[in-house]
Order: structure tokens, then C-alpha cells, then sequence
């Protein structure tokens, strides 16, 4: 990478790539999650997803399918059935989805069509549990666009890791949730250093200009 090279640089044509964090139905939709701290449809977390988030993630999916930029999404679920290939912090906490338990699929909303790539991972890093990295050297990776919940966890974790490999990562901020708008902004402003802190509007704007 040049040393000129800046956070906001632009995104390369076929050099692109989306990742979507854990957009899974236990977790997006209301009732899936016996372990959620509010069930409540209305509650922060669930109407920040439902007005907001996913409409804005429909939006990106859109623009980086039409722009060719390569789309990729992690889901947290197990590779076996009782979940024993859990890391360990996944074991106490404890979080478990089985490899065959349709909880645990992307959202239909952002249901991945053929050549599209969906990555099971069984810790909070995706980088720590799956071959990623492997991944988008591959495809060519430069610029890596994360969106997903929960910004403060998994989020937090696949952009500071993504950093630390050397790509340059864009964060949609209005594309992210966790569970208080508080937390949303403190990992915003913590994950400052690591990534382009963006919006929808600027990143499909910046993916419907890779087909141009």
C-alpha cells in the first residue's frame, strides 16, 4: 500500500469488498434470542435495526452487487452440533448455534445469492475463527467495508483486525447497532484510529462508482 494512501482513500474497482457482521435472525429478530437483554420489539437495539439499520445494509448490499465489489458475511454458528469447536469464551458466556439450526442464517433480507460468501465463525473475531484473511488476499482486497452488530463487539473486533492486516477499512456507521446508543458512539470514537467512519449515503455513492 502507498504510504500516501488515507483512511477515506478511494475504493479500487476490483479491489473491494463488503463484509457483513452477524446479521443473523437469532439476533436481528425479536423473540429468536432467549439470552437478549430486552426482548421488546420496540427496544433500542430491535427499532434501530428495523428503521434504520437493515434498510441502510439493503442499501449498501445493493450498491456493492451492482458496483461488482465482492460481498461477504460472517455468522457466528458452530461447526458441530453441540457446538465443542466453540472457543472458549463462546463456551462461557454461553453462546452456541448449531451448524443445522436455521436461526442462525443471514437475514432474508440479505439473503447471499450465488458467488457471495458466507463465513461461519465460532469466537467474537471473525479474523480469530475463520480463514478470512485467506479470503480477501485472494479476491484482492484493498478497500474492506464493515457493517453489522454489535458495533461495540464483533464489529469492533473484524475492524481493528482487518486494520491490523492491512486493509484499508471503511466502518458505515448507520449500518452498525448494539444496545444503547451510547455504546454506539463510544466504539465509534474509539474505533476512530483504526478505520474511515462513514455513512450509507458516502459508501453507496462511492460503490455505485466502481462500475463506472
Amino acid at each position: 500500500m502507498p504510504t500516501s494512501a488515507s483512511r477515506d482513500s478511494a475504493f479500487l474497482p476490483g479491489r473491494t469488498s463488503i463484509l457483513f457482521v452477524d446479521v443473523q435472525k437469532i439476533w436481528t429478530i425479536p423473540g429468536r434470542d432467549p439470552a437478549h437483554p430486552d426482548a421488546d420489539p420496540d427496544s433500542y437495539f430491535y427499532k434501530r435495526n428495523r428503521e434504520l439499520v437493515v434498510p441502510n445494509q439493503q442499501r449498501l448490499l445493493a450498491a456493492a452487487r451492482a458496483g461488482g465489489a465482492n460481498v461477504l458475511h460472517t455468522i457466528i454458528r458452530s461447526l458441530t452440533k453441540d457446538g465443542r469447536d466453540r472457543s472458549l469464551d463462546h463456551k462461557l458466556t454461553p453462546i452456541h448455534i448449531a451448524v443445522d439450526d436455521p436461526n442462525g442464517d443471514v437475514i432474508d433480507e440479505l439473503q447471499p445469492i450465488d458467488n457471495e460468501i458466507v463465513l461461519p465463525k465460532s469466537s467474537s473475531g471473525v479474523f480469530n475463527s475463520t480463514n478470512i484473511d485467506y479470503v480477501l488476499r485472494n479476491l484482492d482486497t484493498h478497500n474492506l467495508v464493515i457493517a453489522g452488530q454489535l458495533t461495540d463487539q464483533c464489529v469492533d473486533m473484524a475492524v481493528r483486525d482487518g486494520a491490523d492486516r492491512g486493509y484499508l477499512v471503511t466502518l458505515v456507521q448507520d449500518a452498525c447497532s448494539t444496545y444503547s446508543e451510547e455504546r454506539h458512539r463510544a466504539a465509534l470514537s474509539a474505533m476512530g484510529g483504526y478505520c474511515w467512519v462513514s455513512d450509507t449515503d458516502e459508501v453507496v455513492r462511492r460503490l455505485n462508482g466502481l462500475s463506472a
